[in-house]
């Protein structure tokens, strides 16, 4: 096999012998990392945010890194605040829940947060899970069966298809709203329950779903939707309630999913909406019911989290500041980031070795970038995927601009 020229999609042969499927992959992934294309799974000595320090050095010798990998995009992780929070649920609960929440593993500081996430979004009820990919899988798998169709944007997180897994599935063009019309003109009466599912912003591209348009068509359609804002949540809105709030639409679908490990700094997911609903969910789904219950410590920090939101709106103004910056700087060197509206940038490389290159001389210049290659794009839309951070300073995204500028002048 020509390594140079190969990918994931090679390996994805799941008839293959696994022996020999782990062995060839091995034998790939070594090549990739001994000739400095892959950078991925490195490990840091520091937590994430706008400086990072990996266990490893680049070609000077250092291990301080600018780093455009988080999604922490308030910096709420390192807060004072939050670290407080979390200290203080970690002595008083212990390290960990000890059972499901079905079974004893509820804590009054887990009941405490899903009333407290209910109330930030103004919705009756809510239920967490241990992680967001758990979230939109658990709740999916629970509400769809076999008689029921989920209609998703081409784009939606991986996590939504896995929940789908077991009901119809059609798929409609990103953000085409007439796409999205036909689907549901031409499914009318065919199945107990259509259920449409988005993103509010799309985790790769960075770009906002239609949400007015959608909610009005979930309505006279008379079909249930979801929306998974969790790149939205304390960055759009004009209190952080996210791409809903923007859209006057928080009340307006049936069912907000999300994550507690990018704007709140933690780890964990959610899904808030009416109590009937939400009851089902805590009753039926299987990666709450049998999952063990969040680590207090998480819970508390989450909770001081979503408190921050509202009582240092300063985070959202500086993170804004920083995207209109680094959007401007990259406008005026020439560089195509896509449609991003959002803290996520992509940096347009259109081909997988390129993109690795480029990575690569970022990373020896001192600036640490994921490259979104194929097959998680498709060929032609291999990038570099950048998260603009409230915590980023000038300086940083100054230098990053001028070594991207370099970069695509000489790789």
């Amino acid at each position: 096999m020509d390594y140079q020229k190969a990918s994931l999609k090679d390996f994805e042969n799941i008839g293959q012998p696994i022996r020999q499927r782990a062995k060839d992959f091995f034998l790939y992934s070594s090549y990739m990392t001994e000739n400095r294309l892959n950078n991925y799974r490195l490990a840091l000595e520091s937590g994430t945010g706008a400086s990072i320090t990996l266990n490893q050095k680049n070609d000077f010798g250092k291990n301080d890194f600018i780093g455009f990998i988080s999604n922490d995009y308030l910096g709420f992780s390192h807060h004072p605040k939050v670290l407080e929070a979390g200290q203080e649920a970690l002595y008083k609960y212990g390290a960990g829940a000890g059972a499901s929440p079905l079974i004893g593993g509820l804590l009054d500081i887990h009941q405490s947060l899903e009333h407290k996430i209910a109330s930030f979004f103004g919705r009756e009820d809510a239920i967490t899970f241990t992680s967001g990919f758990g979230t939109n899988a658990g709740v999916l798998s629970t509400l769809l069966g076999q008689s029921d169709l989920a209609i998703l944007d081409m784009f939606v997180h991986t996590s939504v298809i896995a929940g789908c897994s077991k009901t119809n599935v059609k798929r409609f063009l990103h953000n085409d709203i007439a796409s999205l019309e036909h689907i549901l003109e031409t499914t009318s009466n065919k199945y107990a329950n259509k259920v449409i599912v988005v993103d509010g912003v799309y985790s790769q591209d960075g770009d906002i779903a239609p949400l007015d348009e959608i909610c009005k068509l979930s309505k006279n359609y008379d079909a249930f939707l979801i929306v998974d804002d969790a790149h939205g949540i304390g960055i759009w809105g004009d209190t952080g309630r996210g791409i809903l709030e923007s859209f006057s639409a928080l009340g307006l679908v049936d069912l907000i999913t999300g994550t507690f490990s990018k704007t709140f700094g933690s780890v964990g997911g959610y899904a808030v909406g009416n109590k009937e609903v939400i009851n089902l969910l805590k009753y039926f789904a299987n990666e709450n019911i049998f999952s063990a219950a969040a680590t207090p410590q998480s819970a508390g920090s989450i909770a001081k989290a979503i408190d921050l939101i509202d009582e240092e709106p300063f985070w959202r103004s500086r993170i804004w500041e920083n995207i209109i910056h680094f959007r401007k700087g990259l406008e005026s060197i020439g560089i195509d980031f896509g449609k991003s509206n959002s803290a996520i940038f992509p940096i347009m490389i259109r081909d997988n070795e390129r993109a690795m290159k480029i990575a690569d001389f970022l990373f020896q210049n001192g600036v640490f970038v994921n490259p979104i290659l194929y097959p998680a794009v498709p060929q032609k839309q291999s990038r570099l995927r950048m998260s603009v951070l409230a915590v980023h300073t000038i300086e940083q995204l100054d230098k990053t601009l001028n070594l991207l500028e370099w970069a695509f002048k000489k790789q």
